[in-house]
Formats: structure tokens, sequence, C-alpha cells
């Protein structure tokens, strides 16, 4: 029997052969709308108490964003512009945290007259901005934790450390500031579910701290770092200690800001050779250096049964620092396609067009049923933009029809009004 071949790859080698992309040497994505729907519903199953808030920075393709709006989502925004992002597509005030610890001044007054109110700091210079640009913001104060169980740490820039928390929460209380929660990030890729009990257990402390000072938590958000597999680990932990320290009936609403875990594994990226060099003597290894970089995606190690060369992988840009990857490949000739499962996460919004290179394409595959709620999702937005006066973000989709008889931007659905 002949092996599947994984979404991705399988929408890819109907796509390359069709007159569509004749002649085409633009690098593009295929990401499936129906990946970002099935993670929503396993999330659901698995963290039954925690609403997801989707970090925008991570993917923030307007199609993504639109079926997670439609599932119910809410959305952490790390800027003025991705709250203009999301605000554009129906996504209304209450549903937006502003999760970023050190803002601009004229990015919190643009949140205040927007109406996002929640907003994280960890320090105190932030919450005088705060006084100044939003005093009447439901605030989080955010922690550092120990990250140690994550590739991507980030408590080095991010989080009050606990020696600092009391004097910060004393500082707001003395500006009339309303702090309602506790904020936390584990790390990005979080490789051990025990990292969440810890951080969980610290922010208890925290919510102690902060009722002796005068202040009523009832927000707990337990950040990212959930990669697009593990789920079923990293939820036993985190339900067993929301379970002690934070359980049902104690009045805590709990969040967390999953990116990553929801669009992973959606999209496929397909890249173009172009060009082609020989060389004889390769410094395959850049190991330890400065221009070592790292990627989300996983190189498969399985069987070959062609012959395997020491390749350097390079960037279209005439900048020497665009060396993605050193790896073992086939020989490729001009002409040849390379495919990178799971690079849905922090590629799109990352991408550049430097050197006059066009950004890569995004094609996406969809069912009905995820069409239809996009289409719902985009006729809230005139309601929404002339409420908030936000400006409407375009969203052009480039849909992949499942039999490939067919290419077409749009489908003709009977929509209820």
């Amino acid at each position: 029997m002949k092996p599947q071949l994984p979404w991705g790859r399988l929408y890819i080698t109907k796509l390359i052969p069709n007159n569509y992309l004749q002649g085409s040497e633009v690098p593009f994505y295929v990401g499936n709308l129906d990946s970002v729907f099935e993670k929503h519903q396993k999330w659901q199953t698995l963290l039954p108490r925690v609403t997801p808030f989707y970090a925008v920075k991570c993917n923030n393709n307007l199609a993504v964003l639109r079926t997670l709006s439609a599932l119910g989502t809410g959305f952490d925004c790390a800027s003025k512009r991705e709250i203009e992002m999301v605000m554009s597509i129906g996504v209304t005030p209450d549903k937006i945290i502003y999760a970023h610890t050190t803002k601009p001044q004229s990015h919190i007054r643009y949140a205040c007259t927007q109406g996002v109110d929640m907003m994280t700091f960890d320090n105190e210079e932030e919450l005088l901005k705060i006084t100044r640009g939003h005093p009447n913001a439901k605030l989080l104060l955010r922690i550092a934790v120990d990250d140690s169980k994550s590739q991507v740490k980030l408590s080095t820039k991010f989080g009050a450390t606990l020696g600092t928390v009391g004097s910060l929460l004393k500082r707001a209380h003395e500006l009339d500031l309303d702090v309602k929660g506790v904020s936390f990030h584990v790390g990005s890729l979080c490789t051990d579910g025990v990292a969440y009990r810890w951080a969980i257990e610290e922010a208890h402390h925290v919510f102690e701290q902060a009722r002796l000072i005068g202040f009523h938590l009832d927000l707990l958000d337990i950040g990212g770092g959930f990669s697009g597999h593990g789920l079923e680990m990293m939820s036993k932990a985190i339900n067993e200690a929301l379970d002690e320290f934070f359980p049902a009936d104690s009045g805590v609403r709990v969040i967390a800001e999953p990116g990553r875990y929801f669009v992973d594994s959606a999209f496929t990226l397909a890249l173009n050779v172009f060009a082609r060099k020989k060389v004889w003597s390769l410094p395959i290894s850049q190991k330890g250096s400065s221009k070592e970089l790292l990627l989300s995606c996983v190189w498969s190690c399985g069987l070959y049964t062609e012959p395997r060369y020491q390749s350097v992988i390079w960037g279209p840009t005439c900048d020497s620092a665009d060396r993605i990857m050193d790896v073992w490949m086939p020989e490729l000739n001009i002409g040849d396609w390379i495919l990178v499962d799971n690079v849905g996460a922090y590629t799109i919004p990352m991408s550049t067009d430097f050197n006059g290179f066009e950004k890569p394409t995004i094609y996406l595959v969809v069912t009905p049923q995820i069409w239809k709620m996009n289409k719902v999702q985009e006729r809230r937005n005139t309601a929404c933009t002339q409420t908030h006066n936000v400006p409407v973000c375009d969203l052009t989709l480039h849909i992949i029809s499942d039999t490939f008889s067919t290419s077409y931007f749009d489908f003709d659905f009977d929509l209820p009004r």
C-alpha cells in the first residue's frame, strides 16, 4: 500500500504540475484552515477551563484570525497595529489582551480610545505610563518564572521577579490602578508540563500578596509555550495545578496565549530552486556562531534510497547572512521544489521583501464549513469598524478546491444573513 503524503505535501504535489503555477518561481505556503479548527476543538477538550487568546504575532494571516474569531477565541496583541488588525475583522475589545509589558505611550492611549482594557505590566515605569494614558485599564502583573524547560527563554527580558512583586503591587495601589490578575510565560516550545505547575503555584502566591495589599484578583493568564503537539501531557499538568491552586469555585477566570499550537502544523512551504552552485570545500557547520538559526521545522531522519550530499540552503537575497540551513540533501536541479512542513509559526509575519524579492504567496485549503464561518465573520466587519473607527483590513484568499478540478477565489454559498 502506497504511504499517504502529509496533507500539505499532497496539495502541493497537485499544485506544482498544474498550469496554475506553470513557470512560477515564487515560493508559496499552503495553509489548512481546517487544521486550525481541529486544534481549537482539541484545546476545548483538553483545557476546558482555559480560554485561548491567540498570539497574533505568531501568524497574522487574516483568514487564520477570522477562523479563530468565529470560533470564539480571544486575541493577544502586542502593538497598536495588531489591535487594529483584529478589531478590523470584528473582534470586540473585551476579547483582546494587550500583552506587552513595555508599550509606547501612544499605543497605550490608542488602546484606551478603543476600549481595550486588559494589559500587562512588569515595572514601575510602565505603571506611570498607564496612569497617564489609560488610568482605567484592567492590569495583569507579569511575573518571571522558571523557563528552563523551554527552548526559547523569555524571563531574562519579561516579567517581574518575585522579590519585586510586592513593591510593584503597592505602587499600583498608590496610583489607584486596577490590578485584576497575574500573567506568566514559561517560554516557547516548553517540553515539560511541570513548568506550568511551578508557575501556577508562584502565581497563587502573588494572588495572596495582592489580597493583603487590597486587590481582589480574579484573572490568571498562563501565557504561551504550547508547541503544535504534546498538549495531552501539558494539559494534564495544567489542569491538576489549576484544581489545586485555583479550583473552579475560586472565581478566577483562566486564559492563555497560544500561538504556535494553532498554526504550526497548518502550513507547508514550497521553495523553488532557481540557482545551484557546486563547491568542493564546504564549511558545513556554523554551530555556535551568530549565524546559527532556530527554525520552526523538523527534517526527516529516515532511510533514503538515493545519495545525499552536504549542502547549504541559501535564501534568495544578496546578503551573506541569508543562510537558512546546512543539511544533507539529494542532488537538486534548477526548477526543483523543496517542501518544508510545520512552518505556520513565526514565518509569515517575519517575511521580508528585501532586495525586491516577492514574499511567498499564501494558498488556503478550506472546507465549506470553515469558509462559511469566514464569510459570516467578514460581515461583522462593517458594524465593528463603524463602532470603533478602525481601518478595514482587506482579505484576498487564494482558495484551492479539494478536487483540484478548479482553482478559484471564492465559494458561492447561501449564507445566513
